[in-house]
């Protein structure tokens, strides 16, 4: 029968779990408590979390589809991102930590009801960032409009052009 102190966890994962959309399962094992923090400073960054979490006591707090999908990943270290709002951050945050600080093994992602393993996490990092999309996606929609300006600002700028020219050749013509 589970503590108390057990039953807490569980349900503090529990919520966690509620509020998150995705999820990252890492192996911590080799990493520093001052390096673990640095990985949670660094996911914070997004609105990320990042949790050591014993894996039976993870098992119970999850349920549904998403424990049987992600029962074979729920062995030896494990540390769970929790991802509340976009897959690409903490994906980017891992890569980069992998490659600064010391690397880390990224055991496989729950995105959209779906498990991704690590070459798919890695092609997930190498994608631009919400916001980088969200102006890339708004430059596609101004582009036009400032060409439309632009040809509107031209035609009277075009038309003072003939006026000043025609006024020169009248000022000519009457010398």
């Amino acid at each position: 029968m589970p503590t108390a102190k057990k039953e807490q966890t569980i349900e503090q994962l529990r919520k966690r779990l509620a509020s998150a959309k995705y999820l990252f399962f890492t192996n911590y094992s080799g990493l520093t408590v001052g390096e673990i923090t640095r990985l949670r400073a660094e996911l914070r960054k997004d609105g990320n979390s990042y949790a050591v979490v014993k894996n039976t006591l993870f098992a119970r707090a999850a349920e549904g589809e998403l424990a049987k999908q992600v029962a074979e990943f729920l062995a030896g270290p494990t540390g769970i991102v929790f991802a509340p709002s976009d897959p690409v951050s903490p994906a980017k945050a891992l890569k980069q930590f992998s490659d600064g600080v010391k690397p880390i093994e990224v055991k496989a992602a729950y995105v959209d009801g779906k498990v991704l393993d690590a070459k798919a996490v890695a092609i997930l990092a190498a994608l631009p960032s919400k916001t980088q999309l969200q102006s890339q996606l708004l430059g596609i929609f101004v582009g036009p409009m400032r060409g439309f300006v632009g040809v509107l600002a031209a035609n009277p700028g075009g038309f003072v052009r003939v006026l000043s020219a025609r006024e020169k050749q009248l000022a000519e013509s009457a010398s």
